[in-house]
């Protein structure tokens, strides 16, 4: 496939995935979607890709929907199938990588183009960043997840005026909130999502994908459910190869050398 819609490139250890219609500011149409969905199955299909950068050209991140793809909407939209389609395996299938998501914030991250960064593990943002609920502007409800996530991440009377409202909050309130992990300089940005990228591709991969299907699962787990998991996972560590380099490397006084295995 020839991409167009995002930029698709793989470095040692890590994909990079850029959406690219900064005249746009990146507004998703079916063709990125497509795009979108060859870019997992490449990262899904390959085992030396042990990190993920998400971010986007140009002066944003994603403006949501490109409601000029919708034309005229003369008849009543399924917008349901579009979210059937596009949107929701698209936040299942980043939540279900084993490598771990890191998300580049440039600019604004509106509608679904916010709620698609909250999918993302390790989200970094530009200080020029701004996240906007949009929905309620034209008549729609948070969807990719956002009813998800807003209220887990920043608690639901936080999540509910930002979705009312739809007033848009700065990269500083984001991380204040917890929304996201930490605001960068606008010109650090990416440099510091592929140092970090580059850095867990060194990492015991099969671990921290584990980590995040356990944290995932904490959210809707019971203790005991969630203790039960620790056990049964720690023991399938325990097997793996990464484990062994781990002991040996920490015994022998050496920096490990982890091929997420």
């Amino acid at each position: 496939m020839i991409f167009e819609a995002i930029e698709y490139r793989e470095e040692s250890g890590y994909a990079e995935i850029t959406l690219n219609r900064p005249d746009r500011l990146n507004a998703f149409t079916a063709q990125m979607h497509e795009e979108l969905r060859e870019a997992v199955t490449r990262i899904e299909q390959n085992p030396e890709i042990r990190a993920v950068i998400l971010t986007g050209a140009g002066r944003g991140f994603c403006a949501g929907q490109d409601l000029g793809e919708r034309g005229n909407i003369g008849g009543i939209p399924d917008l349901g199938e579009s979210l059937d389609k596009n949107y929701n395996p698209l936040v299942k299938r980043l939540r279900a990588l084993t490598a771990p998501v890191v998300v580049a914030i440039n600019g604004v991250a509106a509608g679904a183009g916010a709620n698609l960064a909250l999918s993302g593990d390790l989200l970094l943002a530009a200080k020029s960043a701004q996240f906007i609920q949009a929905f309620c502007k034209i008549g729609l409800v948070p969807d990719c997840g956002g009813t998800y996530f807003l209220p887990r991440l920043i608690g639901e009377a936080k999540a509910k005026a930002l979705a009312i409202t739809g007033e848009p909050i700065d990269a500083d309130t984001a991380e204040r909130w917890g929304l996201i992990w930490k605001v960068v300089d606008d010109e650090s940005l990416l440099p510091e999502a592929r140092k970090l990228a580059a850095h867990l591709a060194t990492q015991p991969t099969k671990a921290l994908g584990a980590m995040k299907q356990m944290l995932q699962a904490s959210l809707t787990n019971s203790l005991d459910a969630q203790l039960d998991l620790e056990r049964d996972t720690q023991r399938e560590m325990g097997c793996s190869e990464d484990f062994r380099e781990g002991v040996a490397a920490f015994l022998e006084k050496r920096p490990p050398v982890f091929k997420g295995r």
